[in-house]
C-alpha cells in the first residue's frame, strides 16, 4: 500500500517517512496533485507557523486536491501542525485561513507560572475514545512526544478522541470519518507512536 506524505517544506519528513515505512507501507513523498490522488491514504506533517505553511501548500497547488481526496472519503492524517491546518483559523495565522475542513480554532496556550511554552516533551493522554480506530490498543495514561504552543478547540467535541493536560485539557487526537489528526508526533513516540501509525496503516 501506498501512503502519500506532503512534502510542502515544513513537515519531519524523514521521520514520517521510516515509521510508515516500519509499519508496512511504502511512502511516498510528494507534492504531485497525481501521486496524491493515486494513494490511498495521505499524512500532511507539520512543523512550523500556520501562515507560511498555508502559503506554501497554497503555491503548490495542493489545497483543492487536499479537499476533493478528504472529500472522496480517503483516509487522511494531520500531525502536529499538520491537525491544526486542517481547522478554519488560527490564533497564531495574520493573513491566511485553514483548509477548514474541521468547523473551530486554533489558539495559543496562556502562560502560567512554571509553565514553560512551548509545550516539549512527554505527556500521558486521557478520555482515549475506545471506539478511535486511530487509537486501537492505545491505553489512557499512555505518553506520547509533544512539540507545539497552539492546540485546536473544535467546535465539535464528538470528533475528539484523545486529550492531554498541560495547564488546560486540551483536544490531542481528533477524529470524523475518514479524517484524524494528533497534536503531538508519532513518529517520535516510540513504540506507542508506531502503535498509532500502524492503525492509520491498517485502516480500511
Amino acid at each position: 500500500m501506498k501512503i502519500a506524505i506532503i512534502d510542502y517544506g515544513m513537515g519531519n519528513i524523514h521521520s514520517v517517512s521510516k515509521a510508515i515505512e516500519l509499519c508496512g507501507a511504502k511512502p511516498v513523498v510528494t507534492n504531485k496533485k497525481s501521486q496524491l490522488r493515486s494513494c490511498a491514504k495521505i499524512v500532511l506533517p507539520g512543523v512550523g507557523a500556520f501562515d507560511d505553511a498555508m502559503a506554501e501548500l497554497e503555491k503548490l497547488g495542493l489545497v483543492p486536491v487536499i479537499k476533493e481526496q478528504i472529500k472522496n472519503k480517503k483516509p487522511f492524517l494531520g500531525i502536529c501542525l499538520g491537525m491544526q491546518l486542517l481547522f478554519e483559523t488560527s490564533q497564531e495565522a495574520k493573513n491566511k485561513t485553514g483548509l477548514g475542513v474541521l468547523k473551530g480554532q486554533v489558539v495559543k496556550f496562556s502562560a502560567k507560572p512554571g509553565q514553560k511554552i512551548p509545550h516539549m516533551g512527554w505527556n500521558n493522554l486521557v478520555d482515549v475514545s475506545g471506539g478511535c480506530p486511530l487509537l486501537r490498543g492505545v491505553n489512557a495514561s499512555e505518553q506520547v512526544y509533544f512539540c507545539h504552543s497552539y492546540y485546536p478547540e473544535p467546535s465539535d467535541k464528538n470528533v475528539i478522541a484523545a486529550n492531554c493536560n498541560y495547564g488546560v485539557k486540551f483536544a490531542c487526537a481528533l477524529a470524523r470519518e475518514n479524517i484524524y489528526g494528533v497534536q503531538f508526533h508519532p513518529e517520535k513516540s516510540q513504540a506507542v507512536g508506531l502503535k498509532i501509525i500502524r492503525n492509520f496503516v491498517e485502516l480500511c
